[in-house]
């Protein structure tokens, strides 16, 4: 595939993520600390994002599954989730953090 076309492909997707609400002004910003001298800087955070996430969301699944939940515990993995995804603009990760902080606060381990 030519470079144009993954340009164009690339454009496309993104343009979609913006559209559908997954991506923010945030991811924008983002892409524009990228530069010649760090050509792969969007990937290399976006990777981090993905690797926090994927620890952050199993010690949340641990902390849901005690008997007696620790909503504060809980909600410390939450506002961490928060804070690296709105970094990167990832808006509705970060909107559903908002919402479940909410269910901590309530101490409501359903919601």
């Amino acid at each position: 595939m030519e470079v144009g076309q993954l340009q164009s492909r690339w454009f496309d997707l993104t343009s979609s993520l913006f559209h559908e609400g997954f991506l923010d002004n945030q991811f924008t910003q983002l892409q524009q600390l990228q530069d010649e001298s760090n050509p792969g800087f969007v990937f290399e955070v976006v990777t981090l994002f993905f690797d926090d996430s994927e620890k952050l969301l199993s010690d949340l699944g641990r902390a849901l599954d005690q008997q007696t939940v620790d909503f504060e515990k809980v909600d410390a993995h939450v506002h961490q989730l928060k804070g690296s995804s709105s970094s990167i603009g990832a808006q509705r990760v970060k909107n559903v953090c908002i919402a479940f902080r909410n269910f901590c606060d309530a101490n409501n381990k359903e919601g």
